[in-house]
């Protein structure tokens, strides 16, 4: 069991898909985080994403040679700091949708294709009122495969 940190305080929880979906608006087929294993509120979040030959997008994308779209990788690294967001943010703020602002400096290393597990690892750059600015690496087996910056804020649904 991984234990986390919270503003001081250890917390022996993982996050699980249905905890997950507590902070998360997202739902099937566009969720696209499937477990957290590490926080420290206010810092950084590690998650991850089992990728699946049964993932919808794989039919298009690409026949006979299924590679992850980028933008998923980008979109599921968003989705964690959305959860670090949450986690890291008074109990006024859970009501409220976290919306994806920004994408900046974003790079694709190497393919990712069925069998893989992604890493996402997010980490806090700054915060301002509702808005933050996030760093994001995504590695499979070690390597990184997608690296971005990335902004949200929360706002009203």
């Amino acid at each position: 069991m991984q234990v986390w940190k919270r503003k001081g305080e250890e917390m022996e929880q993982v996050y699980d898909i249905q905890k997950i979906m507590e902070f998360l608006p997202h739902r099937y087929p566009f969720i696209l985080v499937d477990r957290v294993v590490e926080v420290v509120s206010n810092e950084r979040i590690v998650g991850l994403k089992n990728v699946t030959i049964n993932e919808p997008f794989f039919q298009g994308h690409f026949p006979g040679a299924p590679i992850m779209p980028g933008v998923l990788m980008v979109e599921a690294m968003a989705q964690i700091g959305g959860v670090l967001a949450f986690e890291s943010s008074p109990p006024e703020e859970r009501g409220k949708v976290i919306y994806f602002m920004g994408i900046d400096k974003a790079r694709f290393r190497k393919p990712v294709v069925p069998g893989d597990q992604l890493i996402l690892d997010v980490t806090i750059i700054k915060r301002r009122g509702s808005t933050f600015k996030m760093s994001g690496k995504a590695t499979v087996d070690g390597n990184v495969v997608v690296e971005a910056e990335l902004m949200a804020m929360f706002g009203e649904r």
